[in-house]
């Protein structure tokens, strides 16, 4: 089985989705992570994210496994997967490794769960459920903000909330794999906790795959 999840920044799909992937013993992919270790590759080598042939050449060169120790959910470095998810080029080195993924996940296991934001609609078009997991834009700009207090780092609402209007507008914009709702269920967890957005999503499936 194929899980696909798709939203926007801090809507909880991540969450939600390791959640699934260990309810059901499946792999799990924060397809996310790819981007953002494109992102931090282009930043270490003091490229330009916008910058078509720095973004291909870090992710022609990405290992995932290298980065596993690496922080990865910094703003900037957010900002700069946000840049380079929207070159066709770097989504297109990236898209054989998701695919991949999800139709023989490792560890021998018998299905898979994928989050992102063009898994439903152009990774796995074919995915045996599809998840569109939203929020409303302030809601989502309070729990980063939150989020990036508690690890320490330096944030503001105001400029956490222009962070996340400016990237949902690249990404429902860009002209390769824009965020689309499609023919995924929305789940809006603007006023639901975790376990209540878990449990709903989970009754969701067990119905689909019986």
């Amino acid at each position: 089985m194929i899980i696909a999840i798709d939203g926007p920044a801090a809507a909880g799909k991540g969450t939600l989705a390791k959640r699934l992937a260990a309810h059901f013993d499946f792999a799990f992919l924060d397809t996310g992570r790819l981007y953002r270790a494109v992102g931090y590759l282009v930043l270490a080598a003091g490229g330009d994210p916008s910058n078509e042939g720095d973004a291909v050449r870090a992710a022609q060169t990405l290992d995932p496994a290298k980065l596993d120790s690496v922080d990865l959910h910094t703003e900037k470095i957010a900002e700069a997967a946000s840049q380079v998810a929207a070159i066709p080029d770097v989504r297109a080195v990236l898209l054989d490794f998701q695919r991949a993924f999800a139709r023989t996940p490792p560890g021998g296991k018998t299905g898979a769960v994928l989050d992102g934001r063009d898994i439903g609609s152009v990774v796995c078009p074919d995915a045996d459920v599809k998840l569109f997991v939203t929020a409303r834009p302030e809601i989502r700009a309070e729990r980063r903000h939150k989020e990036l207090q508690e690890k320490g780092l330096e944030s503001t609402y105001p400029a956490v909330l222009a962070e996340i209007e400016a990237r949902d507008e690249r990404d429902r914009t860009r002209k390769v794999s824009p965020l689309l709702t499609g023919d995924a269920c929305e789940i809006d967890t603007s006023d639901k906790t975790p376990d209540a957005v878990f449990d709903e999503t989970r009754a969701y499936i067990e119905d689909r795959s019986t």
